[in-house]
């Protein structure tokens, strides 16, 4: 659990009993005026989903997932201004566009902070926190795939020290449009 911001928020993994806000939260997510670009599924898909599904993502990238972890910013009167998803990929394996995993590596999806929170440092706590999950666990880096036009999504992830490897992927709802990876080395 971090602190940031004279205890404005609380930075912490999403516990299985959180399910229903981490629906809430996602379904806001995907109402953001950018979602096309930031997230692969629609708001429609993703309100249609049992309940049984959120349960089943609230344990496995919540506290004591050693594959994923979630973590949410939590204000002081409970609600929650933002989240950061890691997933970890083995080495040797096939990562989701067909390219090979070379090294053990997090994977940054599901970046969301509220509107009204944006600009604080909050998206850096974040960060920190899911990164430094990805280090725990062996990681020798972290990357994230981030849409050629989403240039506010770009410029955030740069103060966050994250670069642009060169590896360029087909958007996945239009190939016309392109996907830039964005990498974060461990410093030794």
């Amino acid at each position: 659990m971090n602190l940031l911001a004279g205890n404005k928020y609380v930075v912490r993994a999403i516990r299985p009993d959180d399910w229903e806000r981490v629906k809430e939260l996602r379904l806001d997510a995907l109402r953001d005026p950018v979602a096309h670009l930031a997230f692969l599924e629609t708001y429609e898909n993703a309100a249609a989903k049992p309940g049984s599904f959120w349960q089943d993502r609230a344990v496995t990238s919540g506290e004591g997932s050693t594959t994923a972890r979630q973590v949410i910013a939590e204000t002081a009167d409970g609600s929650w201004a933002g989240s950061v998803t890691v997933l970890v990929e083995e080495a040797g394996t096939t990562d989701w566009a067909g390219y090979p995993v070379e090294h053990r590596q997090g994977h940054v999806v599901g970046v969301f902070v509220r509107p009204e929170h944006r600009g604080n440092g909050l998206i850096e706590a974040l960060f920190e926190a899911g990164v430094a999950w990805a280090w725990e666990r062996g990681a020798e880096r972290v990357r994230l795939f981030v849409h050629e036009d989403n240039a506010r999504a770009q410029a955030a992830y740069r103060k966050i020290g994250f670069a642009p490897s060169g590896l360029v992927v087909s958007f996945s709802k239009d190939e016309a449009e392109k996907e830039l990876e964005f990498v974060l080395e461990r410093s030794v």
